[in-house]
């Protein structure tokens, strides 16, 4: 299945039934009157967060959205059936956008979480609403209302744990293919990914996910390389695994070019924790890799770690960091989270 993460589709809600001018005409009743009834209302466009997608390649082959239209009033005070909703199924992280894309209308973020997306017209009012004490036989009734029309954008952005990035070619998926069960394209050039991979691992009792993204160069915010807009996929990472291959001529600008890159991007991607790996210590001399570790620690105040993909030494250990700050990170975000309800349930009026 191909991965696509932006969908630009055209919906319209179904337009309201229209009411009906009916009189009754039955025998041994005396005076008949209006009995005409309501239309049905039209139906909704509804987005729903599902299981099992997680990517909007179902949105690139169709793009036009239309519920069913209100069924029409009739005889005897019968309103018209409701036309059927229409309901858009979207993988967990998308985020729905007006047609500018600078207004958010929707993100989803839970299983079963839905919103109305577009509401479908009323249905029209039939004759039997117009009668009164004066006008015992209106033939007035009303047309079912249109429904709504517009543009949207849909975006996905993936949630993971843990986010992977670093320039092209860092050992970023393979990394992910031997931590996880996935299967990235792995090969001795750069730009081998072309889109997001989610991976799953285990580590003691804590499982979480990593996400691995093409990888960025300088510039990559203007539009260089593949761009940024894979960035939206490790947004909602508790924490950022940045990659440094050790035959980086210069490491540490390396890391200063990742860095001005999530700081172009925004979002709040340049506050996030952060641990940095050094990869492919097995193809240099160990103590080469120590110095390359010190050196990065020593600039970056961080934790570096040296790691090998290959030789899966250093796994174990940038694991078990990661685990525990991924812990932490939700433990404080889960905290805040209680304390926020709890604010807003107390009040002092």
């Amino acid at each position: 299945m191909k991965f696509l993460d932006q969908a630009k589709i055209h919906i319209r809600s179904g337009d309201g039934g229209s009411g009906c001018a009916s009189f009754r005409r039955e025998k041994y009743i005396e005076f008949g009157g209006p009995d005409g009834g309501d239309g049905g209302r039209g139906g909704h466009v509804i987005a729903e967060c599902v299981d099992g997608l997680n990517t909007l390649i179902d949105y690139r082959y169709q793009q036009h959205f239309k519920a069913k239209t209100g069924r029409p009033g009739a005889g005897k005070q019968k309103s018209g059936a409701a036309g059927d909703d229409i309901i858009l199924k979207l993988p967990v992280g998308t985020q729905i956008l007006d047609e500018s894309k600078h207004n958010i209308l929707a993100d989803l973020t839970q299983i079963g979480q839905k919103i109305i997306l577009a509401i479908g017209g009323d249905g029209g009012f039939g004759n039997i609403r117009y009668k009164t004490s004066t006008n015992r036989a209106p033939h007035k009734f009303l047309p079912g209302w249109p429904g709504e029309e517009k543009s949207i954008w849909l975006r996905l952005k993936l949630i993971a744990d843990a986010g992977l990035v670093g320039l092209p070619n860092a050992g970023k998926s393979t990394l992910l293919s031997v931590v996880t069960h996935a299967k990235p394209k792995v090969a001795d050039y750069p730009f081998t990914t072309l889109h997001p991979n989610l991976g799953v691992t285990g580590f003691l009792d804590n499982e979480f996910v990593i996400a691995d993204i093409p990888g960025l160069i300088e510039g990559a915010h203007q539009g260089l390389g593949l761009g940024d807009r894979f960035l939206g996929h490790v947004e909602r990472c508790s924490i950022l695994l940045h990659l440094i291959d050790v035959n980086q001529e210069d490491p540490f600008h390396a890391y200063s070019t990742i860095r001005n890159e999530l700081k172009a991007y925004g979002a709040g991607l340049k506050n996030k924790a952060e641990i940095i790996g050094v990869t492919k210590i097995d193809t240099v001399d160990y103590k080469n890799a120590e110095k390359v570790r010190d050196c990065l620690s020593k600039a970056t105040k961080k934790p570096v770690f040296l790691i090998s993909a290959s030789t899966q030494r250093g796994l174990k250990e940038i694991l078990s960091n990661l685990s525990l700050e991924i812990k932490n990170q939700k433990s404080a975000s889960k905290k805040n989270d209680i304390q926020h309800r709890g604010s807003q349930a107390w009040s002092p009026h």
